[in-house]
Formats: C-alpha cells, structure tokens, sequence
C-alpha cells in the first residue's frame, strides 16, 4: 500500500445514501477540508472500494464526477491525483456546500462576498442605464414592500432576497445572473452567513437599498454601482463572525 493510502484515515460508512453520491460526497468533503491535500493521490482502487462498499465500477463512475468537477486529475499509470483549488468548480453545489459548510475560517464567504458584489453591483449599473418605467415601478416596489414589512422579520428578510433577484433579472445579463444566484441562495443557508445581529439592522439595510433605487431613479450608473457594492460588502462586515483566532473587529 502506498504513502498517500496510509495517510488516509477511514471514517465508517455514510449510510442512507446512494452509493455513487456517497462515495462523491464524502471524497470532496475530504478534498476541499484539505484532508487529502492538493497535488496528492487518492488511494489506490482497492482500499477505497472496501472503504465505501462498492465495486470497481462505482467507484471509477465517482472519481469521473471528481473529475468533471475539477477536484481530481487522472493520470494512466500514475493513479488520480488532487487538483489545485484554482480549478475546482466552485460554482458546482456539491463543491460549493462542502466549502462553506467546512468554512471555520470564514474566508469562502469573504470571497463569496466580493464576488457577489462586484457582480451585482455591475447588474446594478446596467439596470441603472437601461431600466424603463415600469421596471423603476417594479424596483421601488419591492423597496416598498420592504418598509411595509418591517415589523415582520421573516418577511422583511425575504422582501431582501427579492429586491436583489428582481435586480438580477433586470439587468438581463444572464451569465451574472446565474452564477450570483448560485453563490447568493447556498449562503443565504449557511447560518454563519447570517451572522450576527447588530444595532438597527434593518434600518441601515433599507436606507442602503434605497441609495440603489434612487440611483436607479436618476440612471446614474455609477451611483447605482457604488450603492450596491457598498450595501453587500459593508452589511457582510457588520454581521460577519469572528473565526477562531480572529480579532472580533473585522
């Protein structure tokens, strides 16, 4: 048995589960934990089909899932190695999850956030240059229902996520729109997105809201840009979590 196979310590077996998920789901769990660290190799065929309770065909039909999704590199000969991070998919749900679920350190939300503001805040910027009439109607609808609903937390919060997908959709780039929604529903189930409370939460969140719609208002693109970015990064700050280690001031 080699190194890397020794190296790896078996948990038991996840049950309840369809064999090829997982097999999946626990390999990129061990990959993105940095438990079977970049650049080296999986353990060989042997062990981990007796590991998982699967034959040779499972077994290669999950590595393949590994593959597509950037986590592995199969070499004939050489055996299938980890990939750098830089070309996992993170955009893939499974890959997504099992990074911010294994998040001590809070920095794929961070990442998260930047990414989401820079993309809304550019969806922003064109709904600010296209929008019609009746598409500022729709956008200061939604910021309406935001005020009406606040004594409502649970309401209000949902009126939140729809003014952004309504600004997403309006901007009618598609490409942003979908990788922004990926990234912005699987953190809205992460309870360390969330984060904590702070003072007059809601108050700040719809004054934000309402520099965006103004912006909006008056087509004035850069505003509109600046508002949001500003909205997504600064909220994220107030209510992030210190990680372990972590000065709480951040």
């Amino acid at each position: 048995m080699s190194a890397e196979a020794d190296a790896f310590a078996f948990s038991s077996r996840r049950p309840a589960e369809r064999l090829g998920v997982a097999v999946v789901s626990e390999l990129v769990e061990r990959i993105v934990t940095g438990e079977i660290p970049e650049g080296h190799l999986l353990p060989p065929e042997g062990p981990l089909c007796e590991h998982f309770g699967v034959s040779r065909t499972v077994l290669r039909e999950s590595i393949k899932r590994l593959e597509e999704k950037g986590l592995v590199v199969v070499a004939q000969g050489r055996g299938t190695q980890v990939a750098r991070s830089g070309s996992w998919n993170m955009l893939d749900p499974i890959v997504l999850s099992a990074l911010i679920d294994n998040d001590e350190s809070l920095g794929i939300l961070d990442e998260l956030t930047v990414v989401r503001g820079s993309l809304e805040s550019a969806m922003a910027g064109t709904v600010a240059l296209r929008r019609t009439p009746e598409e500022l109607t729709r956008v200061e609808h939604v910021l309406e229902s935001m005020r009406e609903m606040r004594h409502d937390s649970d309401s209000s919060r949902q009126a939140d996520v729809v003014f952004h997908l309504t600004i997403m959709e309006l901007s009618r780039n598609r490409l942003a729109e979908n990788i922004a929604k990926r990234l912005y529903r699987r953190a809205l189930e992460s309870s360390r997105y969330h984060g904590m409370g702070y003072e007059d939460a809601f108050h700040s969140t719809l004054n934000e809201h309402a520099l965006v719609v103004d912006a909006i208002s008056r087509q004035d693109a850069e505003a509109a840009e600046r508002a949001m970015r500003d909205h997504i990064v600064g909220s994220w700050k107030r209510r992030r979590l210190a990680a372990p280690g972590e000065d709480a001031g951040l």
